[in-house]
């Protein structure tokens, strides 16, 4: 776990800094400096692009993690990558077409609720291929074990931008149309300079293009990850897609709002799967089944235990955070959060168990799992958004979340007899309960900024000391040791 661990913890500071850049974007400055219905907008537009964007890619950047180790001379691994850049140019080329031809069709099927949309409709297509080809030479990066750099670009370089263009509406250096296309221009740069990383980490020679001897078996793991993506994708933007169908487009700027405080519970996760993810297709191409169980435990502990405490921190303080925000509108979003933070907690309890899957050879089975969520959370989202607006949509994520990620669970436990849980498990989640209904119940008469810091300090210590006295993580005691001698 040492390389994981050590990128894990740098991935993860990089994630809070980005999610701190991206707190004040969402929390106070998209919420003071922009309309509701241009942050919906722009809500909007980025959720469908993300909708699309593994089809535009042609599933690749799941591609080159799962098969650039299995080469083992430097040709085939130089065809196999010019490969990957090649291929979705299959599907992108075409999609265009189409895209010119149906245009006006397809705007005017997005906008018939909201018609705003509809003059912006062809930046989704840019920013799909822009976020896609960015997930592919951040992958590339990622299979040579570079991946902070990577991760700053995506986390932190998009975010910081958006600050500095939310601060050029406000003095008026440019209007909300303005700020739209200067967006999609922030996404165009940041391909552009992961594209760069990654050819300066490795630059493979260029040949005549040769299809790689198992070309069949990529083109068929890249079909069903392009519809396992696609599928999964639906279940984190399809309740920002499906709600200007059905409600105006302020409500997606709520929505969002609670959906962006909840996610930071996802970051130590989103950190270690940019290292662990490699490491673990390695070990699975190595037959190395006992390491595979060991990074499955002990991802899941502790992810479950940062998981936690950030759980914790967020919702025992989530009125105070909403009074500081001072947008009495936008209030409707804590329910949002609480829901939201728990189906946060069960992905993290999942630890490597879409690695595990996406790399195995039982990988089609994700097509399977990632069809029935996207079809269960479409058909729960037009039914709760319409009886209970938002906080519908963030039911419908939690139910699906629960149902499928038990099954996942159950499915590697029967083909691998591997399963992430123990009774530490158990007591850690013990433990969260215990502090949520102490702390989320305790009201401070100080000023809404002083009540988050003497709750946010004593929950930390508390919790930790427990955690630590009770040694549920090695790694966690590990590092205690270390640097608190």
């Amino acid at each position: 776990m040492g390389i994981v661990f050590k990128q894990s913890f740098k991935n993860t500071l990089i994630l809070f800094l980005g999610f701190g850049i991206g707190g004040i974007n969402v929390l106070f400055l998209y919420t003071h400096f922009l309309e509701a219905e241009y942050f919906g907008l722009i809500t909007f537009l980025l959720s469908t692009a993300n909708l699309i964007m593994p089809l535009m890619v042609f599933g690749m950047q799941h591609t080159i993690i799962k098969f650039f180790s299995s080469y083992t001379n430097k040709e085939d691994q130089d065809n196999f990558l010019w490969t990957a850049i090649l291929l979705p140019l299959l599907v992108i080329i075409p999609l265009a077409f189409m895209g010119v031809v149906f245009y006006q069709q397809i705007a005017s099927y997005l906008a018939r609720e909201n018609h705003i949309i509809e003059q912006y409709t062809y930046t989704v297509f840019i920013l799909a291929i822009c976020m896609g080809y960015f997930e592919v030479f951040y992958a590339w990066s990622r299979v040579q074990l570079k991946s902070v750099f990577g991760n700053f670009i995506k986390e932190v370089f998009a975010r910081l931008c958006v600050t500095l263009l939310l601060l050029a509406v406000y003095s008026g250096f440019i209007n909300p149309h303005e700020f739209i296309l200067a967006v999609v221009l922030v996404y165009v740069l940041r391909l552009t300079i992961m594209k760069l990383y990654a050819f300066y980490l490795y630059m493979p020679a260029f040949k005549m293009i040769r299809l790689p001897a198992n070309f069949k078996e990529i083109l068929s793991f890249s079909l069903y990850i392009i519809m396992a993506g696609s599928a999964g994708t639906i279940l984190l933007e399809i309740d920002k897609f499906m709600i200007p169908q059905l409600k105006q487009l302020a409500e997606v700027a709520y929505y969002s709002v609670g959906v962006y405080i909840a996610s930071v519970i996802g970051i130590p996760s989103r950190a270690m799967q940019q290292i662990i993810n490699p490491i673990t297709a390695k070990e699975l191409n190595a037959n190395n089944l006992e390491e595979v169980d060991n990074l499955y435990h002990k991802s899941s502990l502790n992810l479950l235990i940062i998981g936690g405490l950030l759980f914790l921190l967020i919702n025992v303080n989530i009125n105070e955070l909403y009074i500081i925000i001072d947008k009495p509108e936008y209030s409707v979003g804590i329910y949002v959060v609480l829901v939201i933070s728990v189906a946060e907690l069960i992905k993290l309890s999942l630890g490597t168990n879409g690695a595990i899957l996406t790399n195995s050879k039982y990988y089609k089975m994700l097509f399977y799992y990632a069809i029935g969520m996207a079809v269960s959370v479409v058909v729960l989202n037009r039914i709760l958004i319409e009886l209970m607006g938002i906080q519908g949509a963030a039911l419908a994520t939690f139910i699906v979340v629960a149902v499928f990620s038990a099954l996942k669970v159950m499915y590697v436990r029967i083909k691998m007899q591997m399963q992430p849980y123990s009774s530490k498990t158990i007591i850690l989640l013990g433990l969260v309960i215990v502090f949520y209904l102490v702390f989320g119940f305790m009201n401070l008469p100080f000023h809404p900024f002083v009540n988050i810091l003497i709750k946010s300090v004593l929950l930390t210590l508390l919790f930790g000391l427990i955690v630590i006295r009770m040694n549920l993580s090695e790694d966690l005691n590990q590092l205690v040791r270390k640097y608190f001698r």
